[in-house]
């Protein structure tokens, strides 16, 4: 019989198993018993066109057993053509499709039929149906287009090596792709081109790659799948010629990296005409409306990036600033030209909108905060892993559970359903550390299932509050349910607190409905804890 190499190691051990029964039989007398395997149970019984799944009996007391396989799949070891009387067969597929493989068992007394039977079946008879899922090889078809000045599609491009098609630095092109075989992931690339999701889109379906940088690019396109492992691969030497603008100049992004500040123009800077001295920046703080802040930093120096020409980074005298800061940045027309001889306009003001995003400490502390490994049910049944506090009243009057529904990341969300007047509270069950006088951010989102007409105010309000365990600090107002909350998407919702003390903390979720006379229904997920980087 041909060396079965490709089985998981319970299938492994299995067969080993069933070698020892022929002698433990003289000994023993064992029950008969259904136990049927294979190779690719951890994984759905889902394989490629062309590619092998073994199927094993590890069953006791079997005294005859058939294997029926479909037309379409047929047995390459431990027999031939659709059927096998063989302990252990291995098959292939060179269609895809759902196919049933039956297996035929008769055994020696009533069987158990499950691992946790307590009885055996009245039958000594047995037929098992397992279902194997043959997937076809991934393969795609690429197009390409020109974007019109407004936004829309403009005329196709032919995807051929060396095409060079022209196209003026800081316009894009548009890409879309039809496969078969189920790809999970796909990537667009290009050292010329940066590539990004249009905005109205859900999937990656249609990518706008915008090309900054002089020159001939290549494009590449890879569609893979993690199991059953599969991939294809294409690529485009030399499709888009780069060619210089007309256009002005803009400046595109402003962002904090480190103690710098990028500013990202919409085509490649020439380093020679960057000038510190162009550059000046303000940083203005009101928190503290008694004593605002206003700063003026020197720009020390200015430089392009040495792997994206479009970017320049500002470093100041070591003045530091925050993310509660607003920071200006204002160019004066000196030499900032572009790559394709273009000169910069004058910047007047724009604001750095993006600073660093700071570790989300749920991660690193053990809280569920994508619900992917705990449950959760009703305050009739103790909350699960989001246990009720039984403070009594309204405030057990909801619904919870976390299903694979409705989820923003991950493959599950949390499912509540505040009842009419009613509430809730239970505790997230898993401590974290914080510092007294820092500043945290409470984030998360929602996806609101139906509106909420005439939804109470103020005071009346429904809504969503995180408490501390121990009273380290104030009620955290998570969300306001209100009239105008948008429905059937997902929305952000923040708030900020300060601890009182340096000390572990667990969260205790509070919803309050106990003035609404209907039902709020909404999902939760990706909840994040941040320590903000804020000024002293």
């Amino acid at each position: 019989m041909k060396q079965n190499k490709f089985l998981s190691m319970l299938f492994v051990m299995s067969l080993l198993f069933v070698a020892c029964e022929e002698q433990e039989d003289l000994n023993i007398n064992d029950v008969s018993h259904r136990i049927i395997v294979t190779s690719e149970q951890d994984f759905s019984n889902t394989i490629n066109v062309g590619a092998d799944i073994d199927f094993g009996d590890i069953s006791r007391g079997v005294e005859s057993r058939i294997w029926t396989l479909p037309s379409n799949g047929s047995i390459i070891s431990g027999g031939s053509g659709t059927t096998s009387s063989e302990k252990v067969i291995k098959a292939v597929f060179n269609k895809a499709g759902v196919y049933d493989v039956i297996l035929n068992q008769k055994f020696k007394g009533n069987v158990f039929r499950n691992d946790d039977s307590t009885e055996p079946s009245d039958t000594r008879e047995l037929d098992t149906t397992i279902v194997v899922t043959v997937i076809d090889s991934i393969t795609s078809v690429l197009k390409a287009y020109r974007v019109n000045e407004d936004g829309s599609t403009g005329t196709e491009l032919n995807l051929a090596d060396n095409a060079e098609h022209e196209l003026e630095a800081s316009n894009s092109i548009r890409l879309s792709y039809t496969a078969i075989g189920e790809p999970q992931n796909v990537n667009w690339s290009s050292e010329g081109g940066n590539p990004k999701l249009l905005p109205q889109e859900e999937t990656d379906d249609f990518v706008d790659m915008k090309f900054s940088k002089l020159g001939s690019w290549d494009l590449q396109y890879i569609a893979d799948r993690f199991r059953p492992t599969d991939a294809d691969t294409l690529f485009y030497e030399k499709l888009i010629k780069v060619i210089p603008s007309t256009e002005p100049v803009t400046l595109d992004r402003l962002f904090q990296v480190d103690d710098k500040i990028g500013l990202e123009f919409s085509r490649e800077i020439d380093d020679a005409t960057v000038n510190a001295g162009d550059f000046t920046v303000r940083i203005e703080n009101n928190k503290d409306a008694m004593n605002p802040i206003v700063l003026n930093p020197s720009v020390v120096s200015a430089t392009v990036d040495s792997d994206e020409a479009t970017i320049i980074f500002l470093e100041l005298d070591g003045t530091p600033f925050y993310i509660d800061d607003l920071v200006y940045v204002t160019y004066t027309p000196g030499s900032l030209t572009t790559t394709d001889e273009v000169a910069s306009d004058p910047i007047i003001d724009a604001q750095v909108t993006e600073f660093p995003t700071p570790e989300n400490l749920f991660v690193s502390n053990g809280v569920d905060y994508s619900f992917e490994s705990t449950t959760a049910n009703g305050p009739e049944s103790g909350g699960g892993d989001w246990p009720y506090q039984g403070w009594g009243g309204n405030w057990g009057e909801y619904d919870i559970q976390i299903n694979a529904n409705l989820a923003f990341e991950g493959a599950q969300g949390m499912s509540i359903n505040f009842r009419p007047n009613g509430g809730m509270i239970i505790s997230a069950n898993t401590e974290f550390p914080v510092e007294g006088g820092k500043t945290y951010e409470i984030s998360y989102w929602l996806y609101l299932e139906d509106p909420i007409p005439n939804a109470p105010v103020d005071n009346a309000a429904s809504d969503i509050r995180f408490y501390d365990a121990s009273w380290n600090y104030s009620d955290v107002v998570g969300t306001v349910f209100e009239s105008s909350m948008p429905t059937g998407e997902w929305i952000y919702q923040s708030a900020t607190f300060i601890p009182g003390n340096t000390a572990n903390s667990k969260f205790l979720i509070r919803g309050q409905n106990a003035n609404y006379a209907s039902p709020i229904k909404f999902f939760i997920d990706g909840m994040a804890l941040r320590q903000l980087n804020v000024r002293p």
